[in-house]
């Protein structure tokens, strides 16, 4: 089955929200950038882990986990090491972390590690039941302090739910979400939820965040609800953005393929950027370059020198530049 252009142009186009949201993170103290930052974050990782579930097998075999770990857990342990010698070198406070916990954005590669594993148990149950149930358990893991960042367990068990519902999306339920009427809808939504951060009341980004506790979020009784209402927002949102990507294939759309090289590498820049101020910014035009900024960085990132570089610690073998196919969808969504 040849790569599908929807699903790279998706994989890139939120793998450049994730860069910029990094990007202009430590300057979300005015307005601007605020707001911007908190409407990428509704729905930018749920969006990607759908279609990182979209293409999942519920397998639990030797030969399939064999193949989880050594593409993922591989690289996250090999990238622990780099980035906590990196943030000693560059002198970033709180270097030091042990393996079980994530360097940053390093808490994906396991998380996504356990999510194929957790799938296998799943996949008999009907499919809005599993996802209510693990929307339940997102919910309640927040209650419990000591699920926090260790081996990325609370993000496992709160973006879990996404997994599903890219797992269980169907080819016709896919093509639903791109008619022009459910566009027309998704556009509203996305309006919708961004006056909402500009004219409702204030709200910690956190919350979609998905890595800590009600308590230290400073609701420890009522921060269920609180997340409930951020799941139904997220899967609104990351719906509605799936619904706007395009069809058509692009002088971009082969880096698709080549997102994890930019998720695990831009981490470096970004982090000694942050740490020395190498950024400043004067106003909201200044907006232009900082998203030229993130392109530069993810063009950087998939390049063919950087990619045969590094392909020996993401990959584990000298894979250089080469696009794969994608695997075929076996399973249908209607079970």
């Amino acid at each position: 089955m040849k790569r599908e252009a929807y699903f790279d142009n998706a994989k890139w186009i939120l793998m450049f929200l994730v860069v910029f949201g990094h990007v202009i993170q430590p300057f979300k103290d005015q307005h601007v950038y605020s707001v911007l930052y908190q409407w990428v974050y509704t729905f930018h990782m749920p969006a990607f882990i759908i279609v990182s579930g979209y293409f999942a097998q519920a397998k639990l075999n030797k030969a399939y986990v064999g193949k989880l770990f050594k593409k993922l857990l591989l690289p996250y342990l090999s990238f622990q090491a780099i980035y906590t010698i990196y943030y000693a070198l560059i002198g970033k406070s709180g270097w030091w972390k042990p393996p079980f916990e994530p360097q940053w954005a390093l808490w994906f590669l396991v998380s996504l590690f356990c999510w194929h594993i957790m799938l296998y148990w799943y996949r008999s149950l009907p499919k809005h039941v599993a996802i209510f149930i693990s929307i339940q358990i997102g919910v309640l893991v927040g209650y419990m302090s000591g699920i926090d960042h260790s081996f990325s367990l609370s993000r496992t068990f709160v973006f879990f739910p996404f997994f599903l519902i890219g797992y269980w999306m169907s080819t016709e339920e896919l093509h639903w979400l791109r008619e022009t009427r459910t566009k027309v809808l998704a556009l509203g939504v996305m309006v919708a939820v961004a006056l909402a951060i500009i004219f409702g009341p204030s709200y910690e980004t956190e919350w979609f965040f998905g890595s800590k506790s009600y308590v230290t979020l400073g609701m420890p009784e009522w921060g269920g609800f609180v997340r409930f209402g951020s799941y139904i927002v997220s899967v609104l949102m990351a719906l509605s953005v799936l619904s706007w990507i395009p069809t058509k294939t692009y002088t971009w759309t082969k880096y698709g393929a080549y997102t994890l090289y930019v998720y695990l590498l831009h981490g470096f820049v970004i982090q000694v950027i942050r740490e020395h101020d190498l950024i400043s910014v004067y106003s909201p035009f200044d907006l232009v370059y900082l998203a030229t900024f993130s392109l530069l960085l993810m063009g950087l990132f998939v390049s063919r020198p950087v990619v045969s570089l590094v392909s020996p610690i993401i990959q584990w073998k000298s894979a250089g530049w080469k696009v794969k196919k994608y695997p075929v969808k076996m399973h249908s969504g209607s079970s």
